[in-house]
Protein backbone atom coordinates (compact mmCIF):
# COMPACT_ATOMS: atom_id res chain seq x y z
CA UNK A 1 0.00 0.00 0.00
CA UNK A 2 2.48 2.68 1.43
CA UNK A 3 4.94 1.88 -1.96
CA UNK A 4 7.12 3.55 -3.88
CA UNK A 5 4.83 6.32 -5.62
CA UNK A 6 2.73 6.89 -2.16
CA UNK A 7 0.89 10.05 -2.23
CA UNK A 8 2.93 10.92 -5.81
CA UNK A 9 0.63 12.39 -8.64
CA UNK A 10 1.80 11.72 -11.90
CA UNK A 11 5.04 11.71 -13.49
CA UNK A 12 6.32 14.74 -12.99
CA UNK A 13 5.91 13.98 -9.20
CA UNK A 14 7.63 10.98 -9.44
CA UNK A 15 10.76 12.15 -11.09
CA UNK A 16 11.16 14.61 -8.94
CA UNK A 17 10.62 12.08 -5.71
CA UNK A 18 13.42 9.28 -7.09
CA UNK A 19 15.65 11.89 -8.56
CA UNK A 20 15.90 14.45 -6.06
CA UNK A 21 14.07 14.51 -2.43
CA UNK A 22 14.19 10.96 -1.83
CA UNK A 23 17.85 10.46 -0.82
CA UNK A 24 18.15 14.47 0.12
CA UNK A 25 20.07 14.72 3.55
CA UNK A 26 17.89 15.98 6.42
CA UNK A 27 18.34 19.05 8.55
CA UNK A 28 16.68 19.02 11.51
CA UNK A 29 16.38 22.30 12.70
CA UNK A 30 13.83 22.41 15.52
CA UNK A 31 13.16 19.36 16.85
CA UNK A 32 12.82 17.82 20.99
CA UNK A 33 15.62 14.74 20.99
CA UNK A 34 17.35 14.30 23.67
CA UNK A 35 21.54 15.57 23.38
CA UNK A 36 21.93 12.98 26.71
CA UNK A 37 19.52 9.97 24.81
CA UNK A 38 22.33 10.44 21.55
CA UNK A 39 25.10 10.35 23.53
CA UNK A 40 24.39 7.76 25.55
CA UNK A 41 23.11 5.97 22.45
CA UNK A 42 21.67 3.03 24.23
CA UNK A 43 19.92 0.22 22.40
CA UNK A 44 15.94 0.58 22.41
CA UNK A 45 14.10 -1.71 25.23
CA UNK A 46 11.45 -2.50 22.63
CA UNK A 47 9.01 -0.87 19.95
CA UNK A 48 6.66 0.34 22.43
CA UNK A 49 9.03 2.31 24.29
CA UNK A 50 10.93 3.47 21.39
CA UNK A 51 7.28 4.33 19.83
CA UNK A 52 4.79 5.49 22.42
CA UNK A 53 6.33 6.63 25.25
CA UNK A 54 6.73 10.53 24.17
CA UNK A 55 3.94 10.54 21.38
CA UNK A 56 1.38 12.59 22.39
CA UNK A 57 0.14 12.23 19.37
CA UNK A 58 -0.63 8.89 19.03
CA UNK A 59 -1.87 9.25 23.16
CA UNK A 60 -4.50 11.74 21.92
CA UNK A 61 -5.82 9.31 19.71
CA UNK A 62 -5.88 6.57 22.08
CA UNK A 63 -7.80 8.44 24.73
CA UNK A 64 -10.41 9.53 22.10
CA UNK A 65 -10.87 6.11 20.77
CA UNK A 66 -11.84 5.27 24.63
CA UNK A 67 -8.59 3.23 25.33
CA UNK A 68 -8.05 3.52 28.98
CA UNK A 69 -5.22 5.02 30.46
CA UNK A 70 -3.47 2.36 31.58
CA UNK A 71 -2.40 1.15 28.29
CA UNK A 72 -1.24 4.74 27.28
CA UNK A 73 1.04 6.47 29.88
CA UNK A 74 0.15 3.80 32.56
CA UNK A 75 1.60 0.40 34.03
CA UNK A 76 0.14 -1.21 31.43
CA UNK A 77 2.86 -4.11 29.58
CA UNK A 78 4.62 -3.30 26.64
CA UNK A 79 2.13 -5.65 24.45
CA UNK A 80 -0.44 -4.54 25.76
CA UNK A 81 0.22 -0.90 24.88
CA UNK A 82 1.35 -2.05 21.21
CA UNK A 83 -2.01 -3.90 20.91
CA UNK A 84 -4.21 -0.89 21.49
CA UNK A 85 -2.31 1.48 19.03
CA UNK A 86 -2.67 -1.07 17.10
CA UNK A 87 -6.70 -0.95 17.22
CA UNK A 88 -6.98 2.38 17.27
CA UNK A 89 -4.44 3.15 14.42
CA UNK A 90 -6.15 0.87 11.99
CA UNK A 91 -9.65 2.79 11.95
CA UNK A 92 -7.27 6.31 11.55
CA UNK A 93 -9.16 6.96 8.36
CA UNK A 94 -7.89 9.95 6.49
CA UNK A 95 -5.06 10.96 9.59
CA UNK A 96 -1.25 11.55 9.19
CA UNK A 97 -0.98 8.84 12.34
CA UNK A 98 -2.19 6.14 9.75
CA UNK A 99 0.33 6.85 7.02
CA UNK A 100 3.49 7.83 9.76
CA UNK A 101 2.77 5.06 11.85
CA UNK A 102 3.18 2.46 8.55
CA UNK A 103 5.70 4.28 7.11
CA UNK A 104 7.67 3.89 10.07
CA UNK A 105 7.40 0.31 10.39
CA UNK A 106 8.36 -0.27 6.94
CA UNK A 107 11.31 2.46 6.90
CA UNK A 108 12.80 1.24 10.06
CA UNK A 109 11.69 -2.50 10.51
CA UNK A 110 10.85 -3.70 7.25
CA UNK A 111 7.02 -4.57 7.46
CA UNK A 112 5.05 -4.77 4.81
CA UNK A 113 1.93 -5.55 6.72
CA UNK A 114 -0.44 -2.24 7.32
CA UNK A 115 -0.65 -2.47 11.23
CA UNK A 116 -3.40 -3.94 12.73
CA UNK A 117 -4.97 -5.72 15.79
CA UNK A 118 -5.26 -8.80 14.83
CA UNK A 119 -1.17 -8.81 13.35
CA UNK A 120 -0.01 -6.37 16.50
CA UNK A 121 1.42 -8.92 18.61
CA UNK A 122 3.42 -10.93 15.21
CA UNK A 123 4.88 -7.12 14.46
CA UNK A 124 5.58 -6.34 18.06
CA UNK A 125 7.99 -9.66 18.24
CA UNK A 126 9.19 -8.93 14.50
CA UNK A 127 10.08 -5.55 15.83
CA UNK A 128 11.24 -6.56 19.20
CA UNK A 129 13.80 -8.73 16.98
CA UNK A 130 14.78 -6.86 14.40
CA UNK A 131 15.63 -3.67 17.62
CA UNK A 132 17.78 -6.86 19.00
CA UNK A 133 19.49 -8.09 16.36
CA UNK A 134 20.92 -4.85 14.77
CA UNK A 135 21.33 -3.22 17.78
CA UNK A 136 18.95 -0.79 17.17
CA UNK A 137 19.94 2.97 18.87
CA UNK A 138 19.35 6.75 18.60
CA UNK A 139 22.23 6.99 16.18
CA UNK A 140 21.83 4.30 14.07
CA UNK A 141 18.64 5.58 13.89
CA UNK A 142 19.41 8.90 12.83
CA UNK A 143 22.30 7.86 10.18
CA UNK A 144 19.85 5.64 8.49
CA UNK A 145 17.83 8.33 7.98
CA UNK A 146 20.65 10.31 6.43
CA UNK A 147 20.32 13.18 9.07
CA UNK A 148 23.44 15.51 8.86
CA UNK A 149 21.93 18.54 11.39
CA UNK A 150 19.91 17.84 14.88
CA UNK A 151 18.81 21.14 16.82
CA UNK A 152 17.83 20.25 20.13
CA UNK A 153 15.58 22.63 22.00
CA UNK A 154 17.55 23.75 25.65
CA UNK A 155 16.60 26.02 28.28
CA UNK A 156 19.23 28.87 28.86
CA UNK A 157 20.10 27.06 32.48
CA UNK A 158 21.13 23.94 30.73
CA UNK A 159 24.37 23.27 31.12
CA UNK A 160 24.68 21.64 27.68
CA UNK A 161 26.83 18.91 29.29
CA UNK A 162 26.05 15.95 26.73
CA UNK A 163 26.13 18.89 23.58
CA UNK A 164 29.85 19.26 24.69
CA UNK A 165 30.54 15.71 24.98
CA UNK A 166 28.83 14.77 21.98
CA UNK A 167 31.36 17.63 20.22
CA UNK A 168 34.32 16.57 22.25
CA UNK A 169 34.11 12.61 22.32
CA UNK A 170 32.20 11.38 19.77
CA UNK A 171 32.83 11.01 15.74
CA UNK A 172 29.70 11.25 14.48
CA UNK A 173 28.71 12.15 10.81
CA UNK A 174 25.82 14.18 11.81
CA UNK A 175 25.99 17.71 13.66
CA UNK A 176 23.90 18.47 17.21
CA UNK A 177 23.36 22.51 18.33
CA UNK A 178 21.36 23.63 21.05
CA UNK A 179 18.67 25.79 20.96
CA UNK A 180 17.89 29.07 22.96
CA UNK A 181 14.75 28.25 24.65
CA UNK A 182 13.87 31.15 27.21
CA UNK A 183 9.98 30.69 28.03
CA UNK A 184 10.52 30.53 31.41
CA UNK A 185 12.27 33.79 31.78
CA UNK A 186 9.27 35.55 30.24
CA UNK A 187 6.54 33.94 31.60
CA UNK A 188 6.86 36.32 34.24
CA UNK A 189 3.11 35.62 35.30
CA UNK A 190 4.01 32.16 36.19
CA UNK A 191 5.02 31.19 39.93
CA UNK A 192 7.96 29.20 39.14
CA UNK A 193 9.64 32.55 37.76
CA UNK A 194 11.15 33.76 41.00
CA UNK A 195 13.14 29.99 41.25
CA UNK A 196 14.07 30.64 37.88
CA UNK A 197 15.31 33.92 38.73
CA UNK A 198 17.59 32.81 41.58
CA UNK A 199 18.84 30.16 39.67
CA UNK A 200 19.74 32.13 36.60
CA UNK A 201 21.75 34.31 39.22
CA UNK A 202 23.55 30.79 40.47
CA UNK A 203 24.34 29.39 37.73
CA UNK A 204 25.91 33.30 36.04
CA UNK A 205 27.32 33.67 39.16
CA UNK A 206 26.10 36.70 39.98
CA UNK A 207 22.64 38.63 42.34
CA UNK A 208 19.55 39.68 40.29
CA UNK A 209 17.87 42.73 42.00
CA UNK A 210 17.06 44.71 38.95
CA UNK A 211 16.05 44.25 35.07
CA UNK A 212 19.24 45.05 34.14
CA UNK A 213 20.80 42.44 36.35
CA UNK A 214 18.40 39.81 34.84
CA UNK A 215 18.98 40.81 31.05
CA UNK A 216 22.51 40.52 31.72
CA UNK A 217 22.38 36.69 33.19
CA UNK A 218 20.14 36.05 29.85
CA UNK A 219 22.85 37.65 27.44
CA UNK A 220 25.41 35.75 29.59
CA UNK A 221 23.42 32.94 28.77
CA UNK A 222 23.09 33.62 24.96
CA UNK A 223 27.04 33.94 24.78
CA UNK A 224 27.33 29.95 26.81
CA UNK A 225 25.30 28.49 24.28
CA UNK A 226 26.90 30.78 21.39
CA UNK A 227 30.64 29.25 22.51
CA UNK A 228 28.58 25.85 22.29
CA UNK A 229 27.32 25.55 18.95
CA UNK A 230 23.79 27.24 19.50
CA UNK A 231 22.25 28.27 16.01
CA UNK A 232 18.66 29.68 16.72
CA UNK A 233 16.51 30.84 19.47
CA UNK A 234 12.76 29.71 19.85
CA UNK A 235 9.79 31.39 21.99
CA UNK A 236 6.45 29.71 22.29
CA UNK A 237 4.17 32.62 22.10
CA UNK A 238 0.39 31.08 23.60
CA UNK A 239 -0.91 34.89 23.82
CA UNK A 240 0.22 37.96 21.71
CA UNK A 241 -0.55 41.55 22.24
CA UNK A 242 1.63 45.15 21.60
CA UNK A 243 1.05 48.26 23.51
CA UNK A 244 4.07 50.79 23.76
CA UNK A 245 6.10 50.81 27.19
CA UNK A 246 9.60 51.72 28.34
CA UNK A 247 12.91 50.14 29.61
CA UNK A 248 11.71 52.20 33.19
CA UNK A 249 7.95 50.33 33.58
CA UNK A 250 9.09 47.34 32.24
CA UNK A 251 11.83 47.15 35.35
CA UNK A 252 8.95 48.57 37.71
CA UNK A 253 7.26 45.55 36.53
CA UNK A 254 10.18 43.34 37.28
CA UNK A 255 11.08 44.60 40.58
CA UNK A 256 7.22 44.25 41.89
CA UNK A 257 7.37 40.46 40.60
CA UNK A 258 10.29 39.99 42.61
CA UNK A 259 8.55 41.35 45.99
CA UNK A 260 6.15 38.78 45.20
CA UNK A 261 3.14 41.12 43.90
CA UNK A 262 0.83 39.88 41.65
CA UNK A 263 0.77 41.48 37.80
CA UNK A 264 -1.77 41.95 35.43
CA UNK A 265 -2.15 40.66 31.81
CA UNK A 266 -1.17 43.63 30.64
CA UNK A 267 2.03 43.69 32.89
CA UNK A 268 2.86 40.59 31.77
CA UNK A 269 2.21 41.22 28.22
CA UNK A 270 4.72 44.73 28.25
CA UNK A 271 7.31 42.74 29.89
CA UNK A 272 7.29 39.97 27.68
CA UNK A 273 7.14 41.69 24.33
CA UNK A 274 9.89 44.06 25.91
CA UNK A 275 12.38 41.60 26.79
CA UNK A 276 11.54 39.84 23.79
CA UNK A 277 13.05 42.60 21.25
CA UNK A 278 15.91 42.90 23.75
CA UNK A 279 16.83 39.53 22.99
CA UNK A 280 15.87 39.84 19.55
CA UNK A 281 19.25 42.36 18.77
CA UNK A 282 21.29 40.13 20.99
CA UNK A 283 20.16 36.92 18.53
CA UNK A 284 20.95 39.48 15.57
CA UNK A 285 24.23 40.15 16.65
CA UNK A 286 25.12 36.62 17.51
CA UNK A 287 24.18 35.47 14.02
CA UNK A 288 21.32 33.48 15.19
CA UNK A 289 17.65 32.49 13.80
CA UNK A 290 14.70 33.48 15.85
CA UNK A 291 11.81 30.92 15.80
CA UNK A 292 8.49 32.34 17.17
CA UNK A 293 6.06 29.14 17.18
CA UNK A 294 2.65 30.79 17.66
CA UNK A 295 -0.69 30.04 18.70
CA UNK A 296 -0.93 27.06 21.91
CA UNK A 297 -3.01 26.38 24.67
CA UNK A 298 -2.04 24.41 26.78
CA UNK A 299 -2.78 21.98 29.34
CA UNK A 300 -6.95 22.57 28.68
CA UNK A 301 -7.92 20.09 30.53
CA UNK A 302 -6.78 20.40 34.64
CA UNK A 303 -7.14 17.46 36.14
CA UNK A 304 -5.16 15.70 33.56
CA UNK A 305 -2.68 17.80 33.96
CA UNK A 306 -2.22 17.77 37.50
CA UNK A 307 -1.89 13.71 37.05
CA UNK A 308 0.33 13.49 34.06
CA UNK A 309 1.81 16.95 33.67
CA UNK A 310 2.31 19.59 31.02
CA UNK A 311 3.08 17.86 27.25
CA UNK A 312 0.64 15.04 27.66
CA UNK A 313 -1.99 15.84 24.73
CA UNK A 314 -4.15 18.04 26.48
CA UNK A 315 -3.09 21.08 24.49
CA UNK A 316 -4.60 22.76 21.31
CA UNK A 317 -4.45 25.49 18.48
CA UNK A 318 -5.45 29.04 20.19
CA UNK A 319 -7.68 31.17 17.79
CA UNK A 320 -7.18 35.23 18.34
CA UNK A 321 -5.70 37.80 16.17
CA UNK A 322 -2.21 37.95 15.28
CA UNK A 323 -1.29 40.36 12.12
CA UNK A 324 -1.52 43.55 14.26
CA UNK A 325 0.16 43.12 17.34
CA UNK A 326 3.08 40.55 15.31
CA UNK A 327 3.60 43.39 12.94
CA UNK A 328 4.04 45.84 15.45
CA UNK A 329 6.50 43.72 17.31
CA UNK A 330 8.88 42.84 14.28
CA UNK A 331 8.09 47.02 13.38
CA UNK A 332 10.15 47.21 17.07
CA UNK A 333 12.63 45.26 16.62
CA UNK A 334 13.65 46.33 13.32
CA UNK A 335 13.22 49.98 14.77
CA UNK A 336 16.35 49.14 16.96
CA UNK A 337 18.22 47.28 13.90
CA UNK A 338 17.71 44.13 15.31
CA UNK A 339 15.70 42.27 13.62
CA UNK A 340 17.17 38.68 13.45
CA UNK A 341 16.59 36.20 10.70
CA UNK A 342 13.21 35.20 11.84
CA UNK A 343 10.75 32.03 11.18
CA UNK A 344 7.33 32.29 12.20
CA UNK A 345 4.91 29.41 12.97
CA UNK A 346 1.19 29.25 13.56
CA UNK A 347 -1.04 26.76 15.08
CA UNK A 348 -4.02 27.58 13.45
CA UNK A 349 -3.89 27.93 9.62
CA UNK A 350 -6.52 30.44 9.46
CA UNK A 351 -3.39 32.75 9.59
CA UNK A 352 -1.32 31.46 6.53
CA UNK A 353 -1.69 34.29 4.20
CA UNK A 354 -0.96 36.74 7.09
CA UNK A 355 1.90 34.85 7.93
CA UNK A 356 3.28 34.31 4.21
CA UNK A 357 2.39 37.66 3.32
CA UNK A 358 3.91 39.76 6.33
CA UNK A 359 7.79 38.05 5.88
CA UNK A 360 7.93 40.61 2.90
CA UNK A 361 7.62 43.82 4.83
CA UNK A 362 10.92 43.07 6.36
CA UNK A 363 14.48 42.68 5.29
CA UNK A 364 14.27 43.57 1.97
CA UNK A 365 17.84 44.68 1.78
CA UNK A 366 19.63 41.70 2.82
CA UNK A 367 19.43 38.01 2.29
CA UNK A 368 16.61 36.02 0.33
CA UNK A 369 13.62 35.02 2.40
CA UNK A 370 15.18 36.84 5.87
CA UNK A 371 11.96 36.07 7.36
CA UNK A 372 10.27 32.32 6.53
CA UNK A 373 6.61 31.03 7.24
CA UNK A 374 7.98 27.89 8.64
CA UNK A 375 6.71 24.34 8.09
CA UNK A 376 2.80 23.06 8.77
CA UNK A 377 2.69 22.93 12.68
CA UNK A 378 1.71 20.51 15.18
CA UNK A 379 -2.04 20.22 14.33
CA UNK A 380 -0.95 21.67 10.64
CA UNK A 381 1.55 18.77 10.05
CA UNK A 382 -1.11 16.60 7.62
CA UNK A 383 -1.34 16.66 4.01
CA UNK A 384 -4.33 19.20 3.28
CA UNK A 385 -2.44 21.64 6.10
CA UNK A 386 0.63 21.30 3.81
CA UNK A 387 -0.83 21.68 0.92
CA UNK A 388 -2.57 24.81 2.51
CA UNK A 389 0.71 25.96 3.48
CA UNK A 390 2.56 25.64 0.28
CA UNK A 391 -0.01 27.21 -1.71
CA UNK A 392 -0.14 29.74 0.73
CA UNK A 393 3.80 30.82 0.49
CA UNK A 394 3.18 29.76 -3.14
CA UNK A 395 0.35 32.53 -3.88
CA UNK A 396 2.30 35.44 -1.50
CA UNK A 397 5.63 35.23 -1.72
CA UNK A 398 8.53 32.78 -2.56
CA UNK A 399 8.25 29.09 -2.29
CA UNK A 400 11.47 28.86 -4.02
CA UNK A 401 13.04 29.78 -0.78
CA UNK A 402 11.13 28.35 1.76
CA UNK A 403 13.65 26.72 4.37
CA UNK A 404 11.39 23.38 4.44
CA UNK A 405 10.69 20.58 6.98
CA UNK A 406 11.61 19.80 10.61
CA UNK A 407 10.64 17.12 12.66
CA UNK A 408 9.41 19.11 16.11
CA UNK A 409 9.58 15.62 17.66
CA UNK A 410 11.08 13.52 21.03
CA UNK A 411 11.08 10.37 18.35
CA UNK A 412 13.68 9.13 16.80
CA UNK A 413 11.10 7.52 14.19
CA UNK A 414 10.36 10.43 12.89
CA UNK A 415 12.22 11.18 10.69
CA UNK A 416 9.83 9.68 8.11
CA UNK A 417 7.81 13.14 8.50
CA UNK A 418 10.34 14.43 5.96
CA UNK A 419 10.02 11.93 3.37
CA UNK A 420 5.82 12.32 4.35
CA UNK A 421 6.29 15.86 3.37
CA UNK A 422 8.77 15.65 0.48
CA UNK A 423 5.88 13.39 -1.62
CA UNK A 424 3.68 15.96 -1.00
CA UNK A 425 6.10 18.97 -2.04
CA UNK A 426 6.98 16.98 -5.18
CA UNK A 427 3.36 16.16 -6.03
CA UNK A 428 1.99 19.72 -5.66
CA UNK A 429 5.07 20.98 -7.69
CA UNK A 430 4.52 18.30 -10.33
CA UNK A 431 0.99 18.75 -10.55
CA UNK A 432 1.26 22.53 -11.37
CA UNK A 433 3.71 21.44 -14.16
CA UNK A 434 1.72 19.05 -15.61
CA UNK A 435 -1.34 21.55 -15.76
CA UNK A 436 0.86 23.45 -17.76
CA UNK A 437 1.18 26.41 -15.05
CA UNK A 438 5.13 25.87 -14.64
CA UNK A 439 7.97 25.60 -17.08
CA UNK A 440 9.29 21.64 -17.08
CA UNK A 441 12.80 23.06 -16.81
CA UNK A 442 14.26 20.01 -15.20
CA UNK A 443 17.47 21.50 -14.11
CA UNK A 444 14.94 24.43 -12.63
CA UNK A 445 12.62 21.91 -10.87
CA UNK A 446 15.17 19.56 -9.18
CA UNK A 447 17.21 23.40 -8.01
CA UNK A 448 13.64 24.00 -6.53
CA UNK A 449 13.28 20.93 -4.74
CA UNK A 450 16.78 20.17 -3.86
CA UNK A 451 16.57 23.73 -2.32
CA UNK A 452 13.23 22.89 -0.05
CA UNK A 453 14.43 19.90 0.95
CA UNK A 454 18.04 20.82 2.79
CA UNK A 455 19.89 23.40 0.78
CA UNK A 456 18.13 26.81 1.59
CA UNK A 457 18.04 25.66 5.35
CA UNK A 458 22.04 25.37 5.28
CA UNK A 459 22.30 28.73 3.20
CA UNK A 460 19.77 30.20 6.25
CA UNK A 461 21.66 29.01 9.35
CA UNK A 462 25.04 29.78 7.67
CA UNK A 463 28.52 28.10 6.73
CA UNK A 464 28.85 26.32 9.97
CA UNK A 465 26.34 23.55 9.08
CA UNK A 466 27.59 22.65 5.81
Amino acid sequence: MFGGNFLLKGRTAEALYHNVAKCAPIYDYHCHLSAKDIYEDLVFQDISALWLKYDHYKWRAMRYAGVPEELITGKGSSLEKFTAWAKTCERLIGSPLYHWANMELQTYFGVESILKERNAEEIYHFCNARIKKEALSPVKMIQSSKVKLICTTDDPLDDLAFHKLLRTERSLDFMVRPTFRPDKALNIGKEEFLDYVGTLGTVTGQSIHSYSDFMKGLRDRIEYFGTNGCLLSDHSLESLSYSPTSEEEVSDIFLRRMKGHKLTKEETERFRQHTLTLLALEYHRAGWVMQLHIGAYRNTNGERFKALGADAGYDVMNDFNILEPLAQLLDGMEGQKGLPKTILYTLNSKDNLVLSALPHCFGEDEAAGKLQFGPAWWFCDNKEEILRHLTAIANQGMLADFVGMLTDSRSFLSYVRHDYFRRILCSYIGELVDNGEFDADEDILAGIVEGICYKNIIKYLGDSVK
